[in-house]
């Protein structure tokens, strides 16, 4: 299936939370002179017009985004919002990047980038996206085996974000079964997961499948704005880090509070669980 578009959704609380993350583990790795290797999926467009028809007929991220682009946030997120504000002139939130483009700000010459996409429209946007960025490599393949396929990196030094659109119910296990079978290859790397809170059932099973697995050292933390629900739609959003950055876990103590605050209720929760000790 082909018809998951991000552009829709570009900037909105998931975003928020996986955007932020990223940041925080890609600076992170480059505080080493060491280049790494940033594998990166389900890529996505790159950049996204938030003035487009896509993100005006949903208007996520105003809910998203929107809400926190000030000077007033944690410590842990000044990164973040430092690098959406770079990207857009005079305070005027008109650009956000996707997760490539959150790579292309951050990682140095040193570094590489390997991107996959499969859907036809993005995969254009993508490659216009990255002309200029000679250390990356964009491929329209199956991101679950271009993950496999690049693992370990020459560097030993890597990181992973498995980010599938989650358009059939087999993307729950197969996303974490492209971790297990990639740590076994490159145990020291560091993998991001993001999944969708839409049924509880379906993220249970990839707890029971990460816990199940040989996995070491993972870190799950959680945003919903509403209580779990039957009904259809994304109540919440999660990220599941296979080893995380040391200060990872403290700076999401700081920001998780803050974006209850800011962009959640009276329904929202958040949840911060070191699933499996190193």
């Amino acid at each position: 299936m082909l018809s998951y578009r991000h552009a829709f959704h570009a900037g909105n609380f998931a975003d928020v939370l996986k955007h932020s993350v990223l940041t925080l583990v890609l600076e992170y790795m480059t505080r080493k002179e060491k280049g790494f290797t940033y594998i990166d999926s389900h890529s996505g467009a790159g950049m996204y017009q938030l003035t487009d028809e896509y993100a005006q007929k949903t208007g996520e991220y105003k809910n998203g985004i929107a809400k926190i682009l000030t000077d007033d946030v944690p410590e842990a997120l000044i990164p973040y919002i430092e690098l959406i504000k770079t990207l857009n002139e005079d305070d005027e939130l008109a650009i956000y990047p996707g997760s490539p483009g959150i790579a292309k700000q951050l990682l140095r010459r040193q570094d590489s980038a390997s991107l996959f996409e499969i859907h036809p429209t993005d995969i254009a946007y993508l490659s216009e996206f990255c002309q200029r960025w000679r250390k990356a490599n964009v491929n329209q393949a199956d991101g679950y085996k271009g993950v496999l396929s690049l693992i370990p990196p020459p560097s030993r030094r890597g990181v992973v974000l498995i980010d599938p659109p989650y358009e059939i119910k087999t993307d729950y296990q197969k996303a974490v079964d492209t971790i297990v079978k990639g740590y076994k290859k490159f145990a020291t790397g560091t993998y991001i997961l993001w999944y969708p809170v839409v049924k509880r059932d379906l993220v249970q099973g990839m707890v029971e499948q990460f816990t199940n697995s040989q996995i070491k050292n993972l870190l799950q933390v959680e945003f919903c704005l509403e209580a779990d629900s039957d009904e259809y739609g994304m109540t919440g959003t999660g990220l599941f880090i296979v080893n995380p950055p040391w200060q990872l876990k403290q700076q999401l103590d700081n920001i998780l509070p803050y974006l209850k605050s800011s962009l959640g209720n009276s329904a929202s929760f958040a949840t911060l669980t070191q699933l499996i000790e190193e």
